[in-house]
């Protein structure tokens, strides 16, 4: 566990944002909603955002031309952060996205990355040995189906819109984000299939 700042580092900060305040830079407000922003992001929203392209193929077309305009639809503010694309699974085309630097991540609409996503060795892997790594995940891709490795950047940030499972026809959106997981909607598992499947 990270020690706490020490009370010099806290003055030393408060300092620095009163002056950025002071230059109209950005405002304890501005700061005030990034913190509650990034706090309330999660996982949720994304397969949320996933089970309603299911439902709904208007949402489908806008959040694959534009995931920035798709995440502004459903409520979550994209101000400052990076574009965000989306990349549809189909049955002869899957997607696995890595940050071959660091953990760029689409954390607006996932929230915080994960362990493995932040993990040299799947970074590294991910780029030399895509389809191992499904393997190690338990996801073993049908033959001929072509596997696209994506580098989400500090510039550009991506995500998997997954392949709908089958069994699902009828089932609301609700029920539908909970078969989405962020594996599902980084490429490395599909997502889930329902039990009565």
């Amino acid at each position: 566990m990270a020690a706490p700042p020490s009370p010099a580092s806290v003055a030393l900060l408060d300092r620095f944002l009163a002056a950025l305040d002071r230059r109209g830079l950005v405002s304890a407000a501005q700061l005030a909603e990034q913190q509650e922003r990034t706090d309330t992001a999660s996982p949720a929203i994304g397969a949320a955002m996933v089970a309603r392209a299911w439902t709904d193929p208007a949402f489908r077309a806008l959040m694959l031309r534009d995931g920035s305009a798709a995440a502004e639809a459903m409520g979550v503010s994209m101000a400052g952060m990076p574009p965000l694309g989306v990349l549809e699974d189909t049955a002869t085309q899957r997607h696995l996205v890595v940050c071959t630097l660091c953990s760029c991540y689409p954390r607006a609409v996932l929230g915080y990355p994960p362990g493995w996503f932040k993990s040299a060795a799947f970074r590294a892997r991910a780029v030399s040995d895509p389809r191992g790594v499904l393997r190690d995940w338990g996801t073993e891709l049908p033959p001929g189906t072509a596997l696209r490795v994506v580098d989400s950047t500090a510039d550009y940030r991506w995500m998997v819109l997954p392949l709908r499972p089958a069994g699902t026809e009828g089932w609301d959106a609700a029920r539908l984000a909970a078969l989405v997981t962020p594996e599902s909607m980084m490429g490395v598992r599909p997502a889930a299939v329902p039990a009565s499947a």
